[in-house]
């Protein structure tokens, strides 16, 4: 039974919460619906050279951070190195976040290195060449275009990783003795990437039943067109894209499942979802957005579905999606929270 939120902030919807959930998951949806929004107008994307310049500034005072002048970890990320090793450093040394100023982040030398130890690494074993030898490689940043890039989506990372700033790039005040950064866990998400690059061509091809007839085709490789040496470029006045379906059904439920698996054995007990990918990712320009949106909910809903009593502790699952502030904003940008919500109100989700 779907209870709505009455909160003045935004709007919230729960399934299955009934009379097995206990007081304490009621008191967190209940504060959960009065937190304050975000203050970003749509869409997510958007210029963030403060927060970038802040965090390299706190990275080369804490530990002598510096860019290394045309070398790159993978495209578009710069190599870097660091004078001071964690390692090296007294592990009682106190670093704060921007700084030692009155609202900053205190953590010592020894969390940190605690939280670079709990890093975990889960795969899908049944996808193939999906290795050990292939997962080291792929993790140092030497995954090659195509196929090799194709086997990550079927890669989870997790590891405690506690948030310094909130999403509107305030940073949040904590003291060494507070614990709740520890009980913090960050999960990579993986998905399918329709944004038209040279790194993910094989999910055109995999996903994308008239690519053909959507993108400029290279005569030489018959492959997508790349220009800029990276993007792929649609067809003008081209058709929208049609999608193998069924694959993108049976991926996302996969992605889905590894997720949460990974989380179910870290001991995570509130998984937050936060719909990542399904904005510029999920193929806006070949017109196939808002199907990849519909499905990312039904697979979600339906792992939660067939896996959720299995789960030894995962207690609940939170969707926080974006909910845009048209009237503040210049582009039309859908929200993904109303797809969620259609699929688990007409699936009568009560699991």
């Amino acid at each position: 039974m779907a209870q709505r939120g009455t909160s003045p902030m935004y709007k919230s919807v729960s399934f299955g919460l009934n009379e097995r959930a206990d007081d304490e998951l009621n008191t967190l949806f209940k504060n959960l619906i009065h937190l304050y929004p975000m203050d970003k107008n749509g869409p997510m994307s958007g210029k963030c050279d403060p927060q970038t310049n802040q965090m390299e500034q706190f990275l080369s005072q804490a530990f002598g951070f510096r860019n290394i002048t045309g070398a790159y970890i993978v495209q578009g990320v710069k190599f870097f190195e660091l004078e001071h090793r964690l390692d090296t450093m007294n592990p009682n040394t106190v670093i704060y976040f921007p700084s030692n100023i009155t609202i900053s982040f205190a953590m010592s030398v020894k969390e940190i290195m605690d939280w670079q130890r709990s890093y975990r690494v889960y795969a899908d074993h049944n996808i193939q060449g999906l290795n050990k030898e292939f997962l080291q490689r792929a993790l140092e940043g030497h995954s090659k275009d195509d196929g090799e890039a194709f086997r990550m989506k079927f890669v989870v990372r997790i590891s405690t990783c506690p948030i310094l700033m909130e999403f509107d790039a305030k940073v949040i005040s904590r003291n060494l003795e507070e614990e709740w950064p520890n009980r913090i866990k960050l999960v990579s998400v993986t998905g399918i990437d329709f944004a038209g690059r040279k790194h993910d061509v094989a999910d055109v091809l995999y996903y994308i039943s008239n690519w053909r007839e959507i993108f400029q085709i290279d005569p030489k490789s018959d492959l997508p067109f790349v220009y800029n040496g990276r993007d792929f470029y649609p067809r003008v006045n081209g058709p929208p894209g049609e999608l193998h379906e069924d694959r993108v059904l049976h991926s996302l439920m996969r992605m889905v499942a590894l997720r949460l698996k990974a989380c179910d054995e870290e001991g995570v007990e509130i998984v937050v979802e936060t719909g990542i990918g399904l904005g510029v990712f999920a193929g806006n320009h070949i017109g196939i957005d808002s199907k990849i949106r519909a499905f990312s909910a039904q697979a979600s809903r339906r792992v939660l579905q067939r896996d959720g009593s299995s789960y030894k502790s995962i207690r609940a699952v939170v969707f926080a999606l974006p909910i845009f502030n048209k009237s503040g904003s210049k582009h039309s940008v859908p929200d993904t929270y109303d797809d969620y919500v259609n699929e688990f109100q007409q699936a009568k989700y009560n699991g």
